[in-house]
């Protein structure tokens, strides 16, 4: 099943629990989606909906930052709410040591000598990690290893 259906379950089971902030996610996720749709005018696959949903969840990471800073715990709790239920349609996250043998073997496939191979080896590596890890976080990592720290 793809993930547009179970998105599409998960709707209709939320409306019938009347899970109101799991429906509002779902729903918001889905508008997200076709909204990209529109945009590239063309029908997304789980790739695509798997980058949609990294970015609604950067999104609200951002925001819980914002609403923290802002002294509004109760905004903040409801986003990071938020973040939990999206993050159950991303694939099984790569633990620490799972993304740094994935970095240094695209350092190595790549043949980088410093940070300006960072590109390189970012173009390389992202695909493969695409939705299992924070594009923040191996951009770190790669810049710790092309820097020698």
């Amino acid at each position: 099943m793809g993930l547009k259906e179970r998105l599409d379950q998960d709707l209709k089971s939320a409306m019938r629990e009347k899970a109101q902030l799991r429906l509002d996610t779902i729903r918001m996720l889905k508008s997200a989606i076709k909204y990209r749709e529109i945009e590239l005018m063309k029908p997304l696959d789980d790739a695509g909906i798997l980058g949609v949903i990294s970015t609604e969840m950067k999104r609200r990471r951002d925001s819980v930052e914002q609403y923290k800073a802002g002294n509004r715990q109760d905004l903040a709790d409801k986003e990071a709410a938020e973040i939990a239920i999206l993050q159950a349609y991303l694939p099984q996250q790569l633990g620490a040591d799972e993304l740094r043998a994935k970095v240094d073997a695209a350092v190595a496939a790549v043949g980088a000598q410093g940070m300006k191979d960072m590109g390189k080896v970012m173009k390389a590596l992202l695909p493969e990690v695409q939705g299992r890890a924070d594009g923040a976080v191996v951009s770190e990592l790669v810049k710790a290893k092309l820097s020698g720290k």
